[in-house]
């Protein structure tokens, strides 16, 4: 029992980068939120499952590496989305730009791989000290991976009910919240580990 209270904790943990960016994407989902919801939280729920396996399977030819640098990884991927969502935003009034709404350029795999990726480096690290503690990897990367899927979920239906009055916004928010969320990472490893 106290196994799978400490696999869900790591879960809720590990699904938080992904919550707060599914968040963002929910400002701009206005058609088929449900479906919409279902591909935001499959590519987070995957990749924060993947991720930890891959962690696992490296453990012992790379694990000092991974732990080393997995915060200066993530720290940069998700600044670097960040301001391309801003500067996106800037470029948003442009006549010549082609005609695509913020959900449609969201879910495209050319946007959503990165921002999967990048919210679930972390899951990476914990996939090597799972290895150390010799735990039973699937039990954990099945609880992640749908954790993850069901706060992402929600996630974006949070940020579709409170976000209507912010749309216009909604690349802005979503590129500042990356950026903090590098931040943050990144101070958790430089001062607190």
């Amino acid at each position: 029992m106290v196994i799978i209270i400490e696999f869900f904790l790591i879960a809720v943990g590990l699904s938080m980068d992904a919550f707060a960016v599914s968040v963002c994407l929910g400002l701009s989902v206005s058609r088929s939120l449900i479906k919409k919801s279902l591909i935001i939280g499959l590519y987070f729920g995957f990749f924060q499952a993947v991720m930890p396996l891959i962690g696992y399977m490296t453990a012992t030819l790379f694990a000092d590496k991974i732990t080393a640098y997995d915060h200066w990884i993530a720290f940069a991927l998700l600044c670097f989305l960040g301001i391309k969502m801003i500067i996106s935003g800037f470029k948003k009034d442009n006549p010549s730009e082609k005609p695509c709404s913020n959900q449609e350029r969201s879910l495209n795999p050319a946007h959503m791989l990165p921002l999967a990726v990048a919210t679930s480096i972390d899951a990476l690290a914990v996939g090597v000290s799972l290895a150390f503690l010799r735990i039973n990897i699937i039990p954990a990367v099945f609880c992640i991976g749908i954790i993850t899927f069901v706060i992402s979920i929600i996630g974006v239906k949070i940020g579709n009910i409170f976000g209507t009055g912010i749309k216009s916004k909604a690349e802005y928010f979503g590129g500042a919240i990356l950026i903090l969320i590098g931040i943050k990472i990144l101070l958790e490893h430089l001062f607190f580990s």
